[in-house]
């Protein structure tokens, strides 16, 4: 991984361009923003404990729950059963097929987006809103650093892979799932592990391998004393909490940025 420090957030888009330039693969830059230069890149699941779940424990757990979620919200996914996905989800050539089953990824983003601990990493394809996410909370030091996570998964067109080595999968955007969805501009990435089975594994894993071909991390940092700046530059092109999550309670946390902390700048 390589890490960029950056003065201010005015060299960020020149920085990105430049990423932009160099990339020829045929899947787009992914970003994600993290208020915390400090903190590693980690899924829900993995923040919940469960580093090394068996997808296979996994499913089986949300598809015991799928019908009480379905009776509750009046929401319908006509997944697998659990011993089809078992059987899928022990053999190494099936993982993809298995992914690639629309009801079962619209499942595992709905609960990704509604709080339930998952294996899927988000991303944006927008750099703006991975800063947005990035800067939105205040800082907890002053002196600190937000990061902007930058990643090319295939920047030569090809991507290699193998028995027991862990592999991060893109999904891909182009799935029915909340509005939030379309509004942040999303895409999702899974990092799994086939030992007799296939298991979850944090993507730091595979970021630290250095591939030079694949699987590419870059992590600009930018001092979170920037913070406002970029927060009201944003805003003047519509992107803001209102605009990217369209609740009640993002309309509040908008204004309260626009009317409070801009005055206490």
């Amino acid at each position: 991984m390589q890490t960029i420090n950056l003065a201010t957030w005015d060299e960020f888009e020149d920085r990105v361009k430049e990423l932009r330039q160099n990339h020829k693969g045929d899947s787009p830059l992914l970003f994600r923003g993290q208020g915390d230069a400090t903190w590693a890149l980690a899924t829900t699941l993995e923040r919940a404990g469960h580093h090394r779940m068996r997808f296979t424990s996994y499913y089986e757990v949300v598809s015991r729950f799928q019908p009480e979620i379905e009776t509750l919200t009046g929401m319908n996914w006509e997944t697998p059963p659990y011993p089809e996905m078992d059987f899928l989800l022990r053999d190494y050539d099936t993982l993809r097929s298995a992914l690639r089953n629309v009801p079962v990824y619209r499942y595992l983003l709905y609960l990704r987006h509604h709080g339930f601990p998952s294996p899927l990493l988000d991303w944006t394809r927008s750099p703006y809103v991975a800063a947005y996410f990035a800067f939105r909370q205040p800082p907890i030091a002053t002196d600190g650093q937000i990061s902007i996570f930058v990643f090319s998964e295939m920047p030569e067109h090809f991507k290699a892979g193998g028995n027991y080595r862990a592999s991060i999968i893109r999904l891909g955007p182009y799935v029915r799932a909340h509005r939030r969805h379309v509004l942040q501009q999303c895409d999702y990435s899974i990092c799994v592990f086939f030992e007799n089975l296939w298991r979850f594994k944090p993507h730091g894993h595979v970021f630290s391998l250095d591939e030079p071909h694949q699987d590419i991390l870059t992590k600009i940092n930018i001092p979170s004393t920037e913070r406002l700046k970029v927060l009201r530059l944003l805003d003047d092109h519509n992107l803001n909490a209102f605009s990217l999550f369209g609740s009640e309670e993002s309309l509040m946390e908008t204004i309260a940025i626009r009317a409070l902390e801009n005055a206490l700048a």
